[in-house]
């Protein structure tokens, strides 16, 4: 069994007045979900928007609830942040009956 499961968070940044103060905030972040979840993540949207961003979560394991249970603390932990606000959580999780051959 494959199942694929995504996060997409949009968050609000704090006190940022610089991209360059986003990237201060965004790095580690993306960093954190990395190491302590085993996923991948990145920034996807609101590049040019100091005080914006999207990240999207992705990660791929053999059972659904593993990946609802990762994809869960990967949102409380960015929850959790205290420089960031979450605004809103997309989420999907595809098991083998959803994907194509």
């Amino acid at each position: 069994m494959v199942v694929v499961g995504t996060l997409r968070c949009d968050l609000l940044l704090g006190d940022v007045h610089s991209l360059k103060g986003k990237r201060a905030v965004m790095r580690p972040l993306l960093a954190d979900l990395r190491r302590r979840f085993a996923v991948s993540a990145a920034e996807t949207g609101d590049n040019d928007l100091y005080r914006r961003s999207e990240v999207s979560v992705a990660l791929v394991a053999g059972d659904h609830a593993h990946v609802v249970s990762v994809l869960d603390e990967c949102e409380r932990f960015v929850a959790g942040c205290p420089e960031i606000e979450l605004l809103a959580v997309r989420r999907r999780v595809l098991d083998d009956d959803d994907l194509e051959d």
